[in-house]
């Protein structure tokens, strides 16, 4: 303002902008159309007239209906300022001055909105009248407060909108409002479409209203402290809670450090038996080579005296010189036989898979039932709280109840009932059939039960487990003829408590090929890929990364990720013959890709009489039963791999117990002439 006051004519530069383009002088009563132009209301109503069409007289936009007009009061006040500031007009009174003042120096911020007389357009209305549907200055509201025949039309303060408050249907005011419809009407509706509806006038209406939200605002300010009073609670009880849950895991640490440490002090124990077993079978080794050097030299120099003796050549000397072999010779040379085996490498061995084995039913198991679980026999954890049948598993070694095996089983297989009676291969020595078996005391709660059960771990030398041994063969020869030696060439008796029947297996077979991909050049293929034999020249198969270069091995074409799945193989001779599996990337060409020789495959091998089980290089040297068929049945999910002797019913003879870390496949090794593998045709 103090702008325009410093410089009266300030505003004549515009005076085109506040011209109208109609009549060219400056608005009079300015009025705004939607597309935006402004002009004066008198002009604008001259241009159009009474019918369409209806367009801008300066962008020529038309419109389908003749827009509604509404009065632009900001240009209006400029106006009245430049023609005040021209001298062109005075100004009504010093009021409106000032109110147009204050709205030329702050336009950009909205006013209250004000209802102008609709007789005028000017003036701010004091009145409307519902009768009439009009507002009113106090100019022209004088016939309605003088003339008698306004008397009875209905005044109210000034309504800014009243098609609001017209009936659509009727063009009559909605003077009354219907609670059964929740809306206002008016007195045709009321005669018509509300017949009978309760009704009253909207004022009442919006005072019952008003009473009803007061009353649920009071309601929503009780709910809402009462929420935030729990919140604050809650919020209490979070801070309790991580003082708490610290608390535990600190806890709950110490226990865990101290199992720790107590399977840590095992583990060294364990491995420091291996280690004396170690250095005791070292030293036997260092001096029966000692004796071996020594008879070697004195043969060798046996051996000089008698090239000496042939490079004489006078006959007489020959004749006359005398010559005696070494005592070395009457000694026959043989291959000791030296073990890790002893008894405490094995009881070592047995305690970690069956603590493992423990642990793992337990976990298995929702943390609420491990307490439960852990009282029970160690046995009933892995087999989900009932005792295990017989059938094939990963150790025989008894943990309570009266001596005999107690391997695991698939679940869903039935475990035969016991015989009392001794059979054809239980009878010992000379009354050994005649002793009672001991008496079977019911388990300890508690803890104190697993520490019983792995006493008898102590007596795993004594007497021979049946069925599959979960470690290697002792050195030493087990009391009672249950056993067969390792260089025994009849089969060893089967024990046919431990056999399984063969059926059982069968819901898991699976039918095999073997992938000519993969197999060495000296084994032929045949019978659609489901025999192997080793031929006596290399086949001309082409070179390809998946060719195995070094070892005559072959892999299945398929592999298995998941789930239970058995086959069988029948072998035309058990001499140099592998039988097992391994992962897709062992190596193909090196020194280390022969099955068992790498951490990527599993087998079992016939090495001339000696079975043994690979793996990482590691040997166990098993019970050989010299089978003609072998049954292999490998629960992925479980981690373990079983082999069977296969005659009238499948006899178990070793495990591996495995995580497999991804898909396997049936892997095979043969490396004698003569010697050949068969994928049978799984036939009940």
């Amino acid at each position: 303002m103090a702008a325009l006051e410093d410089a009266p004519f300030s505003l004549l530069s515009l005076e085109d902008e506040l011209s109208c383009s109609i009549c060219l002088s400056p608005f009079d009563c300015p009025v705004t159309i939607p597309c935006g132009h402004n002009f004066c209301q008198g002009c604008l109503l001259a241009t159009w007239g009474d019918s369409a069409p209806f367009s801008c007289p300066q962008c020529r936009t038309h419109f389908a209906t003749r827009p509604e007009l509404k009065k632009n009061t900001v240009i209006s006040n400029v106006v009245a300022t430049f023609k005040v500031r021209a001298g062109n007009s005075e100004p009504e009174s010093s009021s409106e001055i000032r109110e147009m003042k204050e709205e030329v120096a702050s336009p950009a911020v909205p006013a209250t909105p004000t209802v102008r007389c609709d007789t005028c357009m000017v003036t701010e209305a004091s009145k409307t009248c519902l009768t009439c549907m009009a507002s009113y200055c106090d100019v022209h509201l004088r016939p309605h407060m003088e003339n008698p025949v306004f008397r009875l039309h209905q005044l109210s303060e000034p309504v800014g909108d009243l098609t609001e408050r017209i009936c659509a249907e009727h063009h009559k005011l909605m003077e009354l409002f219907c609670r059964e419809h929740s809306q206002p009407i008016c007195s045709f509706c009321l005669q018509q479409a509300h017949t009978g509806c309760t009704f009253v006038t909207p004022e009442d209406q919006r005072n019952m209203k008003e009473t009803d939200l007061r009353s649920k605002l009071t309601f929503l300010d009780g709910k809402i402290m009462k929420n935030s009073t729990v919140l604050s609670q809650m919020k209490n009880m979070q801070f309790t809670l991580k003082d708490s849950a610290t608390n535990r895991k600190k806890a709950m640490s110490v226990e865990f450090q101290q199992m720790r440490e107590m399977l840590a002090s095992a583990e060294n124990e364990a491995l420091a038996v291996v280690d004396r077993e170690l250095e005791i079978g070292q030293s036997k080794l260092d001096g029966l080579m000692k004796k071996f050097t020594e008879n070697v030299d004195n043969m060798s120099k046996a051996k000089e005296q008698v090239y000496t003796l042939l490079g004489q050549t006078q006959t007489q000397a020959f004749l006359q010189a005398s010559f005696s072999l070494p005592q070395a010779i009457n000694f026959e040379p043989y291959t000791p036989r030296i073990n890790l085996d002893s008894k405490k490498v094995q009881a070592s061995l047995v305690f970690a898979t069956v603590l493992k084995e423990y642990l793992k039913g337990v976990f298995k198991q929702p943390v609420e039932s491990r307490v439960a679980m852990i009282r029970q026999d160690p046995m009933m954890i892995v087999h989900g709280g009932e005792r295990p049948p017989f059938g094939p598993g990963i150790y025989n070694v008894p943990l309570s109840g009266p001596p005999g095996p107690v391997p695991l089983l698939e679940p869903g297989v039935r475990r035969p009932p016991r015989s009392h009676s001794p059979g054809p291969n239980q009878h010992g020595p000379k009354g050994l059939s005649k002793k009672k078996p001991p008496k079977q005391n019911k388990p300890p709660e508690g803890v104190e039960q697993m520490n019983r059960s792995m006493d008898r771990l102590d007596n795993i030398g004594k007497d021979k487990p049946r069925g599959r041994p979960a470690v290697p063969e002792q050195k030493e020869r087990p009391s009672g003829p249950q056993t067969a030696d390792h260089n025994d060439n009849d089969a060893m008796p089967l024990n046919i408590t431990a056999g399984e029947k063969r059926s059982e297996l069968l819901k898991y077979g699976t039918v095999l090929t073997l992938d000519p991909k993969t197999a060495h050049k000296r084994i032929l293929l045949m019978d659609n890929f489901t025999r192997a034999v080793v031929s006596d020249e290399h086949i001309n198969y082409p070179d390809c990364p998946q060719r195995f270069a070094v070892c005559s091995q072959v892999l299945a074409s398929k592999g298995f990720s998941a789930g239970r799945h058995y086959w069988e193989v029948k072998m035309t001779s058990n001499n140099f013959i592998g039988v097992g599996l391994a992962y897709d990337t062992i190596d193909r060409k090196g020194p280390n890709s022969r099955l068992g020789r790498n951490n990527q495959s599993w087998c079992v091998e016939w090495f001339n009489v000696k079975l043994s089980a690979w793996h990482n290089s590691s040997e166990s040297v098993l019970a050989n039963p010299n089978p003609k068929r072998v049954g292999v049945l490998l629960d992925f999910d479980g981690g373990t791999a079983t082999f069977y002797n296969v005659a009238d019913r499948a006899y178990p003879f070793h495990t591996f117990v495995f995580p497999f870390a991804k898909a396997v496949y049936p892997a095979f090794w043969i490396f004698s002439s003569g010697s050949a593998v068969n994928l049978c045709k799984l036939v009940p």
